[in-house]
């Protein structure tokens, strides 16, 4: 039973993370097509759709590590995930207005960059039981520039989007009302830039260890 139930567990994780990978480099391709055809001001109206469900998909990631699927941290994968969410959903999706802005093509390709590394890194570990030593290293190099270039992505986006919500209101809830309560959606996304100024070193700091102690479990073997 236990043997049926690790294939089980390998063969869901295989189909998850490929089944990601490919809405990853749909991302991409997309993104740069379009920026070489049209420009980057039509580069969120091409990725729109795959982006939304491979970076939604990614919700289930966190419940990997909740049920025991996976062994990465809740504490590492919750943040990240939530981040992307919120700027994915909560800024782009939500205003139109910041669409057309350069730094959307700069995110969805240090995205999906980053995602089909990790995923098809994932994917064959699980279906093989190990990786290529250059995906390995792939997988735990690429952030050094790619984090960065994303983080700065999200923060802009966020920034740039401020006007905008403030003006629209959108997702506020003002006073009086039943349930006595009120909400501004301009302070969460404030807030929101607050977190990244401790969260995004110290999440980077992290994944500097794990570079460190992946590259040399792989130098014993």
């Amino acid at each position: 039973m236990a043997g049926f139930s690790a294939v089980l567990r390998r063969t869901y994780l295989t189909v998850y993370n490929w089944t990601v990978f490919i809405g990853w480099f749909q991302v991409l391709y997309l993104a740069v097509k379009t920026l070489k055809e049209s420009g980057h001001e039509h580069v969120y109206d091409a990725v729109e759709k795959p982006l939304l469900v491979a970076q939604s998909a990614a919700v289930l990631e966190i419940l990997h590590g909740l049920v025991g699927l996976v062994r990465s941290p809740i504490t590492a994968t919750l943040p990240q995930i939530s981040s992307r969410l919120f700027v994915v959903w909560g800024i782009l999706w939500s205003f139109p207005e910041v669409r057309t802005h350069v730094l959307v093509s700069s995110l969805v390709i240090s995205w999906s960059i980053t995602e089909i590394i990790r995923y098809s890194f994932f994917g064959t570990k699980e279906a093989l039981g190990f990786a290529p030593s250059w995906l390995l290293w792939l997988r735990y190099s690429t952030f050094l520039l790619l984090y960065p270039s994303g983080i700065s992505s999200e923060v802009g986006l966020i920034y740039a989007a401020l006007p905008y919500i403030k003006e629209s209101e959108k997702y506020c809830i003002r006073m009086p009302n039943k349930l006595n309560f009120s909400f501004d959606y301009f302070y969460t996304a404030i807030l929101a830039l607050g977190i990244y100024v401790p969260g995004s070193p110290h999440m980077y700091n992290y994944m500097l260890g794990q570079r460190k102690k992946a590259l040399s479990k792989s130098k014993r073997e």
